[in-house]
């Protein structure tokens, strides 16, 4: 009876679909020549144009994990401007899509970290995949 009672252990575990590892993502912002670069478990994916903020209204430096992603989201402060793709760093600061492309490369925004839309859909799914708690996000100034 007990080799039967393992066979049949086996065999449900053998139906069990396996899941897929989770990965560390890293984002690093670089204030100072306005760029990103994505680490997915310490090899870089991704290194991209951003624009962040400008005199008075600068990004927060310092490290930061992943707080909330909100795929649509209008800004509250500045008279409802597109936030698309936006993940949540510092409170109301976040990555996010910028349909203002032509500056990306400059500090031009009023806090946030921005992306062309392509770039920011696609950090946004990969951080909707992977989880918040392993999204790690540093802003070096």
């Amino acid at each position: 009876m007990r080799a039967w009672v393992f066979s049949l252990l086996f065999a449900s575990l053998m139906l069990v679909p396996t899941q897929k590892a989770l990965a560390d993502i890293q984002v690093e912002v670089d204030v100072g020549s306005q760029t990103m670069e994505v680490y997915v478990n310490g090899r870089l994916r991704h290194s991209w144009r951003v624009s962040t903020g400008r005199d008075g209204f600068e990004t927060p430096g310092g490290e930061f994990r992943a707080q909330r992603l909100e795929e649509e989201w209008y800004s509250k402060q500045y008279d409802d401007a597109p936030m698309p793709h936006a993940i949540f760093f510092n409170g109301g600061i976040a990555i996010h899509g910028t349909f203002d492309t032509r500056h990306l490369g400059s500090a031009v925004s009023h806090g946030c970290v921005r992306l062309a839309p392509r770039n920011a859909a696609r950090l946004f799914e990969m951080v909707e995949a992977q989880g918040l708690g392993r999204t790690h996000v540093t802003v070096n100034d």
